[in-house]
């Protein structure tokens, strides 16, 4: 028996489709390879940039909170029978020490030492130490606490002894230590302005003239004409009466007015605090020529 020997024979189409399968699976193992050996690395460089990034963040918060801790609240001088609840709370007042003062302040008494503040709001020496040389009361009450530590001068003489303030001319003044031609004619000048002293305390409002040099002034010399001229209601003042104050201007003598009339008469000077332009500081120069009379 014969038998045929057979064998497979490939085409040439069959052939080169085998090595183009083989070729594909060659590229994908390259592939998988490649991408197993440079994707950790990849992804260490994208946690490596991500790192900075965050340093970088990091950096700007410490320096942020560096910054905000470095911020302190800066105070400026101020007036402690008006202290806002916001401010006093950045002082460090409690909430009750705070309305210590309101309640005090609402019987329309007024604080004028550091002591007074204390006394009132019962705040600590620590908070008390901190704010109180921000303190700024009224030129007045700075004086009066002034001239309770000042010795009265020996060489005083009697009110009988003393030269009439009103009366003296400028070389009278020129005798006084500390008082030249230019002071002289100053004092002069003002006492003229304002038609004659009614008291020696209004010598503080001539410029140039120092607390130390008025004491010498009336130790000499003190206000003996002028000083009883009647005085007006205030709360029943016209307006040209309020604009004639040596202490008023036209303008400020119209608010006050307004002011009188919308709230139905004042029971004290200080309610006229409010009002922007009202010269605080020369109550007791203005109570000399105003009084409240109830």
């Amino acid at each position: 028996m014969n038998f045929k020997s057979s064998r497979s024979v490939l085409t040439r189409s069959q052939q080169n489709g085998i090595f183009l399968f083989a070729g594909l699976i060659i590229v994908a193992l390259i592939g998988f390879l490649y991408y197993h050996y440079n994707y950790p690395e990849l992804k260490q460089s994208s946690i490596g940039v991500d790192s900075l990034m965050q340093h970088k963040i990091d950096s700007l918060k410490q320096l942020k909170a560096k910054q905000e801790k470095a911020y302190t609240y800066k105070i400026y001088p101020f007036n402690p029978n008006f202290l806002k609840e916001g401010k006093a709370y950045r002082l460090g007042l409690s909430a009750e020490e705070h309305d210590r003062l309101i309640a005090y302040r609402d019987k329309g008494q007024w604080i004028n030492s550091t002591e007074d503040f204390q006394q009132v709001t019962k705040v600590s020496d620590e908070v008390l130490n901190k704010i109180s040389p921000y303190f700024k009361f009224p030129d007045w009450v700075v004086e009066q606490q002034q001239a309770k530590k000042r010795e009265k001068p020996q060489n005083d003489l009697s009110y009988e002894q003393k030269q009439d303030l009103n009366s003296v001319t400028a070389e009278d003044l020129q005798k006084i230590s500390g008082v030249g031609e230019v002071l002289s004619k100053r004092i002069i000048t003002y006492r003229n302005k304002i038609g004659k002293f009614r008291s020696d305390i209004q010598l503080k409002d001539v410029w140039g003239l120092k607390y130390g040099v008025i004491d010498k002034i009336t130790a000499k010399m003190t206000v003996k004409s002028n000083s009883e001229q009647p005085k007006i209601d205030i709360n029943r003042a016209s307006l040209i009466e309020l604009a004639e104050i040596p202490y008023f201007d036209y303008e400020l003598a119209r608010e006050i007015f307004q002011f009188i009339k919308v709230n139905q008469g004042i029971d004290s000077f200080e309610e006229l605090s409010k009002l922007q332009q009202f010269p605080t500081s020369k109550i007791d120069r203005i109570k000399l020529y105003l009084a409240i009379n109830n």
